[in-house]
């Protein structure tokens, strides 16, 4: 049997089965770990005396080089076998964390986010998607997706709280080891991962390079790609700042309130738990996203996600920032936070089919990890020259209602239903 789904391991005719469970728990340590870099920012910047554009270029770095690797390691687990792919991740994780622990100045936590990036992406959705999507039956494939993303989400929910109470019982510097624990712990979950070695394509079937040079001609292809941009903005942005900007702009929170009542007390635990709502509400946004991906068209979905969250980042911006708003900005953007997760690398499996599944997503999680390094750096650096947010909570209201409408004109049929090209 030469079929990419046989070559992969078994195809599960249920949503539930081992693959993705052992999926969501590498991307729910990985990303509880990723969604809380934000918190760092203000201990470290505070210790070494930098201003908030140096640290926030080594979370930058991590996610432009997240989104260099992620094609990378799709290619290689495609190649050599997911598990290998996912224990590679692992490994530049847990050396950029270790290390990260020891750096003294900016350039050395710059460069050690390298590391960190390639780590999220061996252990984030490029590879973790693609084996989920092989393993999965066409009438689950979806909403296991959706699951598997929303793992991710629930990782953002424990991360930032976790993160913050080791912060306040010890430095930043051990913080980050725990963390680098965590990871090696989360590998016993392979054991339940099934991913024998790929074998060559079969006769008749195109090779990785014809079906990448194929779909990045496509104009389909670079819509999907140029509309992720903003998603990785507007995420990337709101995790790494969003902590620090509320700490500042709320201060203390009100004794009175019902906030305080549950210990959120400070604008550094509003932060925290700003973060925490977002993982929260976008569990059931991307559980949704993916159930809906299977009966509608997942491009009007993207356009709808897209136009939903440019409303709700204009009107938060626009409006006083108050304790209250920042809870309902959190569960409002959590709802719409990964939902385009399950829905762009469906539309990428259904129009390219999923034997490349995992490279191709990763091409186009590229763009969304350009748009995240372009959001944590300018955060960081408008910070510094302004000391406000403002003009880059605008760039990522624009850019969200761009991938809105560069959506509309994919065509969502598979790439081999398509009608041969008319000779001239």
């Amino acid at each position: 049997m030469t079929s990419a789904a046989a070559q992969q391991g078994p195809q599960y005719d249920r949503l539930m089965h081992p693959v993705l469970i052992a999926g969501c728990i590498i991307i729910l340590v990985s990303f509880a770990i990723r969604a809380s870099f934000g918190l760092f920012q203000l201990p470290i910047a505070t210790e070494f005396g930098w201003p908030r554009a140096s640290f926030s270029l080594a979370i930058a770095l991590q996610n432009l080089f997240w989104g260099i690797g992620q094609p990378l390691f799709a290619a290689f687990a495609e190649r050599y076998g997911d598990r290998r792919a996912i224990l590679a991740g692992a490994a530049f994780y847990v050396v950029g964390l270790v290390l990260s622990s020891f750096a003294t100045t900016p350039g050395q936590h710059q460069w050690l986010e390298i590391l960190v990036g390639f780590g999220i992406a061996g252990t984030g959705f490029g590879v973790i998607l693609a084996v989920v999507g092989r393993a999965t039956s066409d009438k689950h494939r979806s909403l296991a997706l959706g699951v598997a993303t929303a793992a991710g989400s629930a990782g953002q929910i424990v991360g930032p709280p976790l993160a913050q109470a080791l912060l306040s019982q010890m430095a930043w510097q051990s913080v980050f080891v725990v963390f680098a624990g965590l990871i090696v712990v989360s590998l016993l979950a392979l054991f339940m991962m099934r991913a024998p070695l790929p074998q060559k394509p079969a006769v008749g079937e195109d090779d990785m390079r014809t079906v990448v040079k194929r779909a990045v001609t496509d104009p389909s292809f670079l819509c999907i790609f140029f509309g992720f941009f903003s998603c990785g903005y507007q995420l990337a942005f709101i995790t790494a700042h969003f902590p620090a900007f509320i700490t500042e702009v709320c201060g203390t929170v009100s004794p009175g309130s019902l906030l305080y009542s549950i210990g959120i007390t400070s604008g550094a635990s509003l932060g925290a738990a700003s973060i925490a709502i977002i993982g929260f509400f976008n569990i059931g946004g991307t559980l949704l996203a993916g159930w809906l991906g299977n009966r509608y068209s997942r491009k009007y979905l993207l356009a709808t996600v897209y136009a939903l969250r440019t409303v709700v980042a204009g009107a938060f911006i626009m409006l006083p920032v108050t304790p209250v708003s920042v809870v309902l900005f959190s569960i409002a953007m959590g709802s719409l936070w990964l939902a385009t997760v399950p829905l762009t690398s469906g539309l990428v499996a259904e129009i390219y089919g999923l034997r490349y599944m995992g490279t191709l997503y990763g091409l186009v999680f590229f763009s969304h990890q350009l748009g995240g390094f372009l959001g944590v750096w300018l955060g960081g650096a408008m910070y510094d020259l302004n000391h406000s947010y403002t003009l880059v909570w605008w760039i990522g209201v624009g850019a969200g209602a761009f991938s809105a409408l560069i959506h509309l004109p994919v065509k969502e049929m598979p790439w081999a239903q398509r009608p041969a090209p008319v000779a001239a």
